[in-house]
């Protein structure tokens, strides 16, 4: 499936980086980075658990010795919205303007979608349109 937008993604890395001055090891730093990718292609950061500035986060990985991928997954994405109670409810009025008898609404969408319908404000606004359009195509002294 193609979609315009990028899929929400995170990523976590374990860093380590010697820390050495006048050729002598002082010791290392180990941090936890995780970059977050939204639905909108923002990327967000963190660095041991805390919020920092992407730039940060994303040095701290340059400038690591030793970087090792821990996680990775795809994040849920969120439902696409609904058209809701009052268009819904404006969709039906439209449809008894029609003629068409209260009892078959629901059959006229599932008719139109090709799949079965329980209520007319769970439908997507795509869904909302194409029910329109038939309804248009039924009825054509309709307007919006």
């Amino acid at each position: 499936m193609h979609t315009s937008t990028p899929r929400p993604k995170t990523r976590t890395w374990a860093t380590v980086r010697h820390v050495t001055a006048y050729g002598e090891h002082w010791g290392h730093e180990t941090h936890t980075v995780t970059l977050t990718r939204d639905a909108a292609g923002r990327i967000s950061a963190q660095l041991d658990g805390e919020p920092v500035p992407t730039a940060q986060a994303v040095a701290i990985l340059n400038a690591a010795d030793h970087v090792t991928l821990t996680a990775e997954a795809y994040l849920p994405v969120p439902p696409a919205p609904t058209i809701g109670k009052a268009a819904g409810c404006r969709l039906h009025k439209h449809m008894a303007r029609a003629g068409i008898p209260s009892g078959e609404h629901y059959a006229f969408a599932a008719r139109t979608l090709g799949r079965p319908v329980a209520s007319l404000a769970a439908l997507y606004p795509v869904e909302a349109r194409q029910v329109w359009r038939d309804l248009c195509a039924y009825a054509p002294r309709l307007t919006a």
